[in-house]
């Protein structure tokens, strides 16, 4: 502050000198610099683009993190074009025709001519039991055979005889009579040795085991030296001591599968029907309903059917899992063109919502979740059949949260 002299007058010309040097000289300042302004602008700008990118969040910065997956798709061919797949069932594949190979009779196993895997024809040698006594009874049922027919020959001699002797009043009728007699008695013996000849060399032939019919060896249940005995009905087959192989028929596969007691309506005899293979999962067989079983399992509360494979693949084994679909045939217009093969879609079922009481799932379209409606059908293991509403490649959320909706950004769980 600046004091006022007490010597000078307060007139308006004295303040008007005051005010004036109480101003600032900005000519001796600092030169001025007009770059800060260019800087703050820019800076301004980096502010407001990267708040735009925040914004836009290209990064899902903050998008919701959840799991993926895609759809199961099974083409189905077997049925026709104009097949609709209606029921799929899950099961094992067995053969029709199989047997657990025993002897006839009891004896130590001298010979195994086959191992596990081994393909072999109806009537082929599998093994052999040791039979040198049944041989030596072969030789002396024979034997007794030879003289049986010596002995006949001999008596018809006798006969001959004696009615040349009785046309000469030699020999009397009695004696006629008498080598009659002798020829039958003979003859009946000679029957005798020749049924006995039968038995002995029946017993010999049991001594070899051979196969049933065609097939292939699953397993082998004895070895060479080990005593065996025919298998006597209700007992284990798997433990008893007189089993040698198990034999079965590849050419006779089928799959044995479950269905559900509510469904069993929609089958039918020669229904047709696909069955897949997990250890096959590139081919599809076709096969049709051969027999639905006559009773239920009530523990389970399913009827077993069988379903016969029409097509042979040297690489299907029984005990495999498999899948049959049946089919049913819809009615085709005249002079139609057959149309593509129908697919089958599947999905889990934590992959499908209910809003509204309409069944959805949730596809992942370029960061975006889409709701998209589905027509939904029966659910099979864990796996629900999408009838409509997908066609199998896009890339669903696995079991979508509750504050998911359409249109919100996602990204896929690492």
């Amino acid at each position: 502050m600046i004091a006022l002299k007490a010597e000078d007058p307060l007139t308006p010309a004295n303040l008007k000198n005051d005010l004036a040097s109480l101003r600032l000289d900005r000519s001796q300042g600092p030169p001025r610099r007009p770059w800060r302004w260019g800087l703050l602008f820019l800076l301004l700008l980096a502010l407001g683009a990267g708040a735009m990118v925040v914004w836009k969040d290209p990064w899902g910065l903050s998008a919701l993190e959840v799991e993926t997956v895609r759809p199961q798709v099974t083409a189905l061919t077997s049925g026709g074009a104009g097949a609709v797949p209606i029921l799929t069932a899950t099961g094992y594949v067995v053969p029709r025709q199989k047997a657990v190979v025993s002897a006839k009779i009891q004896g130590r196993l001298s010979e195994l001519h086959v191992e596990e895997g081994s393909r072999v024809k109806e009537g082929d040698i599998l093994a052999r039991l040791e039979s040198a006594d049944y041989q030596a009874q072969v030789d002396r049922a024979k034997a007794a055979v030879q003289r049986a027919e010596a002995e006949l020959e001999e008596a018809r001699r006798q006969l001959k005889l004696a009615e040349q002797l009785k046309d000469g009043s030699i020999a009397s009728l009695d004696q006629v009579e008498a080598a009659k007699s002798r020829v039958r008695v003979s003859e009946a013996a000679l029957q005798q040795a020749k049924a006995d000849l039968q038995v002995y060399e029946a017993f010999f032939e049991n001594t070899f085991i051979r196969a049933p019919f065609s097939g292939v060896v699953l397993k082998k249940m004895a070895e060479v030296g080990e005593s065996v005995a025919p298998i006597p009905p209700g007992v284990n087959l798997s433990t008893s001591s007189g089993a040698i192989v198990t034999l079965a028929n590849f050419d006779t596969l089928e799959v044995e599968v479950d269905v559900s007691e509510g469904s069993i309506a929609k089958l039918k005899p020669h229904q047709p029907a696909e069955v897949a293979v997990d250890a096959l999962p590139k081919r599809h067989f076709k096969a049709a309903l051969r027999q639905i079983m006559p009773s239920a399992d009530r523990t389970k509360a399913t009827v077993q059917v069988k379903v016969a494979i029409l097509e042979r693949d040297e690489n299907l084994r029984p005990e495999m899992s498999a899948r049959a679909t049946f089919l049913e045939e819809t009615k085709k217009a005249e002079n139609s063109a057959a149309s593509s093969p129908t697919s089958l879609v599947s999905v889990p079922a934590e992959a499908v919502v209910s809003q509204n009481g309409v069944k959805s799932v949730f596809e992942v379209v370029q960061g975006k979740a889409r709701l998209r409606p589905v027509e939904a059908g029966e659910m099979v293991h864990g796996r629900m059949m999408i009838k409509k509403g997908i066609t199998g490649s896009e890339v669903l959320v696995l079991r979508p949260p509750e504050s998911l909706r359409d249109g919100d950004r996602v990204k896929t769980a690492k």
